[in-house]
C-alpha cells in the first residue's frame, strides 16, 4: 500500500527530529567463560553496538534538569560505546522505529505523554525484549495506563523539599550499583510513590528517612530498582531531579548501569528478593562467624569485598549448618588475566581439613576455561552447566555476577545472574545435601574472586519436590 502525501511527511518528520538511524537496533553478543561470541542474546540483530532513545516529552510539570539529563546520556554513550537519539516528538512510538533502540529512556517525562497507539506499540516492544529506563519523574507519567504503571514499578505521589539524604544500597551486583559503597550520600528531590514496588521488583536501593524529613513511605522506602517485565528488562530510579545530579560521577555511574542492563549489555539478577538474613554483610563483625581451612586466606576491604589468596583452602561458616534454603551471594573474577579458580561449596560436615568439603560436600564451580563440568555454574566434575544459558547469563571477568544457589532436600539448582543455569540431583546417599555447612574457596595463590554479601533464606523443608 503507498503512503499518502499527508503519512510520509509526518514520517520524515518524525525522523528529523529523532535523528537518522540505519537498520535495526542491535542485541550485544554474550561471552563464553573463553571470551569468544556466543551468539546474539535477542531478536534484535547479532551487531555488538547498542541504540538508546531518550525521550523527555512532558505534558505536566517540566524539569529544567532534562537538557542536562540529555546531555549526560549522550556522554555515556559517546564513552562507553553506544548510540543515543533523543527526541520529544511521541511519534517516535511507532513499531518500526522502535524496532531500531536497545531501550528506551523516559527522562523525567510528565503527564500524558503517549497516544493509545503509541502505547500498543511500546507494549508490544516491550514484549519483544526492549528495555525501558526511567529516571526521575518517568513515575509522574502515564497514571492512567496500567501497563505503564506496572513497566515503571511505582507512580509518583508527593516530595518534600530537596535536602541530603542516606541511600542504602541493597544490591551491589547490579551493575547500576555496583560501584557504591552500602551507603550513598547525595542531595536530590526524594519522591515518595503510591506503592512499593518491592513485591514485584528488586529493589536495589532505598532511602533511610531517617535521614531527612519529609518522607511518607513508612520505613520500607525504595528508590532504585530492576525488573523482567512481560518480557522486556525495566530499570527506574527515584533520582535526577537537580541539574547537579547529571555532573555528579557515582550518579552518571548509576545511569550507566542501568541503561547496560536494560540494553542486554550487562546481567543481573532482578527477580524479587524479600526474606534473606546475612551471613556476611560486609563487615568484621559478620566475618567473626566465620572459619577459615587450611592454607591461604580472604582478605576484607574497606568496602566489604573478600578477596581470596594464597593456597587451597576455605573459608566457611561454622555458626550453623543449613537444611533447606536459597544461598544467594555476588563474586567477580578480579586478576589481571581475567582466569581465576574459585567456588561455592555446600553440605559439607565441619572440617579444618579443606578437602574435606570436596570429599563430602558439592561445589558450584567458578572458573573460566576448564572443562563443561568444571567450569562457572558447574556442580563440580558432577554436572556441567547449560553452557548456552550460562554464557548469555554471565557477566565478564571485572564483572559483579550473582549466584543463587538453591538447595532442596537432594535437589540442587543454581542461577546465575536470575537464570536457571543447573539442575543436579543427588544420588549418592554418602554424600547427602539434606545438611551440612556453606563456604567459599580460596583455590591458589594466583587465584582472585572476590565475594560479597552472601544471604541465606531458608526454605520450607516441603518444597523439595516441587518446581520452580
Amino acid at each position: 500500500m503507498q503512503a499518502t502525501g499527508r503519512t510520509l511527511t509526518a514520517v520524515l518528520g518524525a525522523a528529523l527530529l529523532i535523528g537518522c538511524v540505519s537498520g535495526p537496533a542491535a542485541s550485544k553478543q554474550s561471552q563464553g567463560p573463553t571470551g569468544a561470541p556466543t551468539g546474539a542474546t535477542g531478536s534484535k540483530g547479532s551487531s555488538a553496538d547498542e541504540r538508546v532513545l531518550v525521550f523527555s516529552k512532558t505534558a505536566g510539570f517540566r524539569h529544567d534538569s532534562i537538557p542536562a539529563g540529555v546531555a549526560a546520556v549522550k556522554a555515556l554513550g559517546a564513552e562507553h560505546g553506544f548510540a543515543v537519539d533523543a527526541t520529544e516528538d511521541a511519534r517516535a512510538f511507532s513499531a518500526r522505529n522502535l524496532a531500531r533502540y536497545d531501550a528506551v529512556v523516559f527522562l523525567s517525562t510528565t503527564g500524558d505523554v503517549l497516544d493509545q497507539k503509541q502505547q500498543h506499540a511500546f507494549e508490544r516492544y516491550i514484549g519483544q525484549g526492549g528495555g525501558y529506563v526511567g529516571i526521575h519523574a518517568a513515575a509522574d507519567t502515564e497514571y492512567d495506563w496500567k501497563f505503564y504503571g506496572g513497566l515503571a514499578g511505582a507512580y509518583f505521589k508527593s516530595h518534600p523539599a530537596i535536602q541530603p539524604a542516606r541511600v542504602e544500597v541493597e544490591d551491589r551486583g547490579h551493575p547500576a550499583t555496583s560501584h557504591l559503597g552500602e551507603s550513598w550520600n547525595r542531595t536530590d528531590e526524594w519522591y515518595d510513590y503510591r506503592s512499593n514496588p518491592r513485591d514485584r521488583a528488586h529493589v536495589l536501593a532505598s532511602l533511610d528517612e531517617s535521614s531527612y524529613t519529609g518522607a511518607t513511605m513508612g520505613g520500607d522506602h525504595p528508590i532504585a530498582w530492576c525488573q523482567e517485565y512481560r518480557g522486556g528488562r525495566s530499570f527506574y530510579t527515584g533520582g535526577g531531579h537537580t541539574q547537579e545530579s547529571y555532573a555528579d560521577p557515582a550518579f552518571r555511574q548509576h545511569l550507566l548501569g542501568g541503561i547496560r542492563w536494560a540494553v542486554g549489555a550487562a546481567q543481573a539478577d532482578c527477580r524479587p528478593e524479600k526474606g534473606y538474613t546475612p551471613l556476611f554483610d560486609g563487615s568484621a563483625e559478620s566475618l567473626a562467624r566465620w572459619k577459615q581451612a587450611g592454607p591461604g586466606s580472604f582478605s576484607l576491604a574497606d568496602d566489604g569485598t573478600l578477596t581470596s589468596s594464597g593456597g587451597l583452602g576455605l573459608l566457611w561458616y561454622g555458626a550453623s549448618e543449613f537444611g533447606s534454603y536459597s544461598l544467594k551471594l555476588d563474586w567477580k573474577m578480579a586478576s589481571a588475566s581475567g582466569d581465576d579458580n574459585s567456588g561455592v561449596f555446600v553440605g559439607f560436615p565441619a572440617s579444618d581439613d579443606p578437602w574435606s568439603a570436596v570429599d563430602n560436600g558439592y561445589e558450584i564451580q567458578i572458573d573460566a576455561t576448564d572443562a563443561p563440568d568444571r567450569t562457572t555454574g558447574a556442580v563440580y566434575s558432577f554436572q556441567s552447566a547449560d553452557v548456552a544459558k550460562r554464557d548469555r547469563a554471565l557477566n565478564p571477568p571485572g564483572e559483579w555476577n550473582t549466584y543463587e544457589i538453591r538447595v532442596e532436600g537432594e535437589r540442587l539448582r543454581v542461577w546465575l545472574n536470575g537464570v536457571k543455569v543447573n539442575d543436579y540431583t543427588n544420588t549418592d546417599p554418602a554424600r547427602s545435601l539434606r545438611d551440612g555447612h556453606v563456604g567459599i574457596q580460596n583455590h591458589g595463590a594466583e587465584d582472585r574472586v572476590s565475594f560479597r554479601d552472601v544471604r541465606i533464606k531458608q526454605l520450607p523443608a516441603r518444597a523439595a519436590a516441587q518446581g520452580d
